[in-house]
């Protein structure tokens, strides 16, 4: 099974090329300008086993917003098209990951059905070019666009970084697990028959 998919988006604020190979080992080649976003994609990467390109130029000299933003939306274009009919995977992924005094928990549910909760601890926007509202940004768009309904809560935490770092990494787990192969399902994994 190819489960990979290369996407492209240009604008008059940024253009954006993403490609993800879902089966692949954890390498991540990511550039968008925003060092702190880059190792955040990375962790996703890593942790969730998934061969990413991220290549992103963006009007950063104003603000990071339009460059999150739309890495968000190609990355859930393409993890979208690279699953494909949905059929046989698990749908479903959770992961609860610590980071020192951080804890990070995300559910997913890839079932065409876009949805959003995110709750994190107040942010004080040490991390500028990319802080908790633009990452929360970021996860509406891949949610959106992949099709995602996507929970993701950190009951507590201090440090700014550690919180997302925390979130990357269980995002990266729990959307592994849930579009990883179940081989006792042979279509698509709902009571009505579709998603």
């Amino acid at each position: 099974m190819n489960r990979r998919a290369e996407l492209e988006r240009r604008t008059r604020e940024t253009t954006v090329k993403v490609g993800i190979d879902l089966d692949g080992s954890g390498q991540a080649d990511v550039t968008s300008g925003i060092p702190f976003f880059d190792h955040m994609l990375t962790l996703f990467s890593v942790h969730g086993f998934f061969d990413l390109a991220v290549h992103a130029q963006g009007d950063i000299a104003v603000d990071s917003h339009h460059t999150v933003e739309d890495v968000g939306l190609v990355l859930g274009d393409a993890v979208d098209q690279a699953l494909g009919d949905r059929k046989g995977i698990r749908r479903y992924g959770h992961a609860v990951t610590p980071m020192d005094d951080a804890l990070a928990q995300v559910a997913i549910d890839v079932s065409r059905r876009p949805y959003l909760v995110f709750q994190v601890p107040a942010c004080h926007s040490a991390e500028r070019a990319f802080n908790c509202s633009l990452a929360k940004e970021f996860f509406k768009s891949v949610a959106h666009r992949a099709g995602m309904n996507l929970h993701i809560g950190v009951p507590y935490g201090e440090n700014e970084h550690h919180i997302l770092e925390a979130v990357f990494k269980s995002f990266g787990r729990a959307l592994h697990q849930a579009v990883s192969a179940d081989p006792r399902s042979r279509g698509v994994r709902s009571s009505k028959g579709a998603l």
